[in-house]
């Protein structure tokens, strides 16, 4: 896709591990992070705003509901087609640089095209649910997770641009994709000042912010801003920090968000 060759992919179904490795990835080489999962809402919305059945039938539905729909409902209302559109509206409204590292399920080959620099991250059956169990606990995985895992490898076919992570550890897959970018990251443009990286470090934390209201003002959730802990990166902007931060929802500064002892770099 020639407007976005300022982006790097990274698909696959959820458990691969795509999310742990954009972030890290994109933190330690000064990269624009952009977590697909952060826009699912913000993707609801705008699918809402345009009358997408789909869209409307997610929104009426109770969770427990929405678990017992069938194949064809279950399809229509994750957006899982109109999100890869969605997600590549997203990223041509960013700034070209740095270097964008975009991950999603919902990242296809056929959005990203041949030449574009991508990995899809694979897993077997067996494996996704073990990990999926170990995320969500006692709840189990939701079902939509395991049965779209053989929609997007269809969608993958036989592109080379694959990983099979079965067998890795999450360094291992992180060192891995770390060298398939390795040529496209070192030719540029990062994020170099700390001033920079602040700025993508913010994007990445306020979008975290902005899907879990969004996500509070759906009729059918409960919880409180207040009460409501999620992790954030620091924003000190030094290149060698990797400090993460608990805190809840309501108390995200409007000022730089630091780790206790940090201070922001110059």
């Amino acid at each position: 896709m020639d407007s976005l060759k300022h982006v790097l992919w990274i698909g696959g179904p959820s458990g691969s591990g795509k999310t742990t490795v954009g972030r890290r990835i994109a933190r330690r080489h000064g990269l624009r992070w952009y977590n697909s999962d952060a826009h699912t809402w913000s993707h609801r919305d705008r699918a809402l705003s345009q009358g997408h059945p789909g869209a409307e039938l997610f929104e009426r539905l109770s969770p427990a509901e929405r678990a017992a729909a069938g194949p064809a409902d279950m399809l229509a209302m994750s957006l899982h087609v109109e999100r890869g559109q969605m997600t590549v509206d997203d990223l041509r409204a960013l700034p070209a640089t740095p270097l964008i590292l975009a991950e999603g399920t919902q990242i296809t080959p056929e959005i990203v095209g041949p030449d574009g620099c991508a990995i899809w991250l694979t897993l077997s059956a067996e494996q996704q649910r073990e990990r999926l169990d170990r995320r969500h606990g006692a709840e189990g995985a939701p079902p939509s997770y395991l049965a779209f895992r053989k929609i997007i490898e269809a969608e993958i076919g036989d592109d080379p641009r694959v990983l099979d992570v079965d067998d890795l550890t999450m360094d291992e897959t992180i060192a891995a994709v770390e060298g398939i970018f390795a040529e496209r990251i070192a030719a540029g443009p990062s994020a170099t000042t700390p001033a920079e990286r602040r700025e993508i470090l913010r994007y990445a934390n306020q979008i975290i912010v902005d899907q879990h209201l969004a996500w509070l003002r759906r009729w059918w959730t409960t919880g409180d801003p207040a009460t409501m802990v999620r992790t954030f990166d620091c924003e000190c902007g030094q290149p060698s920090c990797g400090a993460r931060i608990d805190l809840a929802l309501a108390d995200f500064p409007a000022e730089p968000l630091l780790a206790p002892g940090h201070q922001i770099s110059t």
